[in-house]
């Protein structure tokens, strides 16, 4: 464990020297993301204005803020994919991972996380023209600022853990595609993704509270839009360090039964 934190600082370190050489791709990426949040931005915007100016207390400004802080969280929320567990049972890889001395969700973690210190710097640029193109309303308080970055790592990791798990699927079955799909569509409706949750009906408001989802958008979007009590922000946080315990409880009884059902070869 002492080494552990080296062990980050060195594959983040890594995997930042090897975004930089492809900011072209990073670039491209992160363009081909933007379509999401400006289609629901355009949408709700119409709605608020349709509405007499604002829809369940959001503005045009407010939504803007919003979607535009959504691209940052967004891009914070890739994570490896469960898919990627298919490719690499079938390559081979899952068996060399298997030989290294940490647990491999250790790689992915330093490896995707040194990987946005690049699309934040990239990020940056973007934002700035989404603030000239659709002019938002921020109402930023320090505590809700400083929540929002500590915030925006809590969700990197929570849906790291989870994404891991569907992955783990692959270990029984050649094909998690089906459960992954079934997990997007969840988060889509109950995480803040789609919409702010407050405009939800209420029972879908009250079941977004026992799911990781809103912890991963919704939370760490209100955060910096919606201005707080430091209670109900230092509150969230809490929420998010028991979804990492629930996570990595998880992760930690899924693998061990994973690894005894691997049949997986090198290619």
């Amino acid at each position: 464990m002492t080494g552990l934190p080296a062990f980050y600082l060195a594959a983040a370190r890594q995997s930042v020297i090897q975004r930089f050489s492809y900011r072209a791709s990073n670039y491209l990426f992160m363009a081909g993301m933007l379509a999401e949040p400006v289609i629901y931005l355009i949408v709700w915007s119409t709605v608020a204005r349709a509405q007499g100016g604002s829809v369940g207390g959001y503005t045009p400004g407010s939504l803007a803020a919003y979607y535009i802080v959504w691209t940052l969280v967004r891009n914070m929320n890739v994570v490896y994919a469960p898919s990627g567990f298919e490719h690499r049972i079938a390559t081979g890889r899952m068996s060399g991972r298997l030989l290294l001395p940490l647990h491999p969700i250790h790689y992915d973690l330093a490896g995707f996380g040194g990987a946005k210190v690049v699309w934040i710097a990239q990020w940056l640029p973007v934002a700035a023209v989404l603030v000239l193109l659709f002019r938002p309303e921020f109402h930023f308080t320090v505590v809700g600022v400083l929540v929002f970055l500590v915030a925006i790592w809590g969700a990197f990791v929570i849906r790291s853990l989870f994404l891991w798990l569907i992955g783990l699927v692959t270990f029984w079955t050649t094909r998690a595609s089906a459960l992954f799909e079934l997990y997007l569509v969840l988060e889509l409706l109950l995480s803040g993704r789609l919409v702010p949750i407050t405009l939800l009906p209420q029972w879908m408001q009250d079941a977004a509270a026992w799911f990781p989802f809103k912890w991963t958008f919704g939370f760490p979007i209100d955060a910096v839009v919606t201005p707080q009590p430091p209670s109900v922000l230092l509150t969230g946080l809490g929420v998010q360090v028991l979804w990492v315990g629930i996570g990595s409880l998880l992760l930690a009884v899924v693998w061990r039964r994973a690894v005894r059902r691997y049949t997986g070869v090198g290619a």
